[in-house]
């Protein structure tokens, strides 16, 4: 089990193929294998970088609280760790949060940057907000992480041949640390960078499922502030993109890739 001293945890990673350095960061609650369909595909090309974030997977799981800035800290001490200097990066959910962090952090590390299902804030302002992260909070502490998982896995896999995808969702899920996903998801909660993305100068990619929890346009309006951003939207999709439609997001992925490698 390859792992890294990083801002002073072990972090749990794996690298396949070779080429220019591609970093993919999972989503809240998930690990390294959210990207399975991606590895295979991006690995003939490129040197394909995936990373267990603090509290998740086979990563350490120290005791709170976590910040999103302490998320991007760690990927930028792993990169530096692999002697990356520079890297594609494509982050999912919270990992586009840490994305989204580490290009306002750490530009020069970024070559380009892959925002999937994401924004740069979280900040509770209305009641269904407060309703949503409470919500969550509660079934996590009550109910435990297999419940979440199945309450998750219906949202985001929402059609009857989905069943197996729903199953592996769900008992994944359920391997997840309590405390730590809840510190996780408390980084997040108030969290916010949107104030700095207009300083964002590498090249943007925002993908978009038309079925996300998030409006498109709560993507476009952000999408606008980044030099030269580009939007693209994958129809008939759900918040684990990647994951229920691979071959499209690869597509969009390779093509962005390939204009700016």
């Amino acid at each position: 089990m390859p792992k890294i001293q990083s801002n002073g945890i072990n972090l749990y990673y794996e690298i396949h193929g070779e080429g220019q350095p591609l970093l993919f960061i999972h989503g809240l609650g998930s690990s390294v294998r959210d990207w399975e369909f991606q590895v295979t595909e991006f690995s003939k090309s490129y040197k394909v970088v995936t990373l267990d974030l603090r509290g998740h997977g086979q990563s350490d799981k120290p005791a709170g609280p976590y910040s999103m800035a302490m998320f991007a800290a760690d990927v930028t001490g792993l990169l530096r760790g692999l002697g990356i200097d520079r890297a594609h990066v494509v982050g999912l959910s919270l990992g586009g949060g840490v994305a989204f962090q580490l290009a306002v952090d750490a530009p020069s590390m970024l070559k380009s940057l892959t925002i999937v299902n994401s924004t740069p804030e979280l900040i509770v302002r209305t009641f269904k907000d407060r309703l949503m992260v409470w919500q969550r909070i509660a079934i996590v502490k009550l109910l435990g992480m297999k419940k979440m998982g199945e309450v998750l896995s219906k949202r985001l896999f929402i059609k009857p041949e989905q069943e197996d995808i729903r199953k592996i969702f769900v008992e994944r899920w359920a391997e997840n640390d309590q405390r730590a996903y809840l510190n996780a998801m408390r980084a997040l909660v108030g969290w916010s960078v949107a104030a700095r993305i207009g300083s964002i100068r590498c090249p943007t990619l925002v993908i978009a499922a038309d079925g996300d929890y998030s409006p498109l346009s709560a993507k476009e309006a952000y999408a606008a502030q980044i030099p030269g951003a580009r939007l693209v939207v994958i129809p008939d999709s759900r918040h684990a993109t990647p994951v229920e439609h691979p071959q499209e997001f690869n597509l969009a992925l390779q093509k962005f890739l390939t204009e700016h490698s």
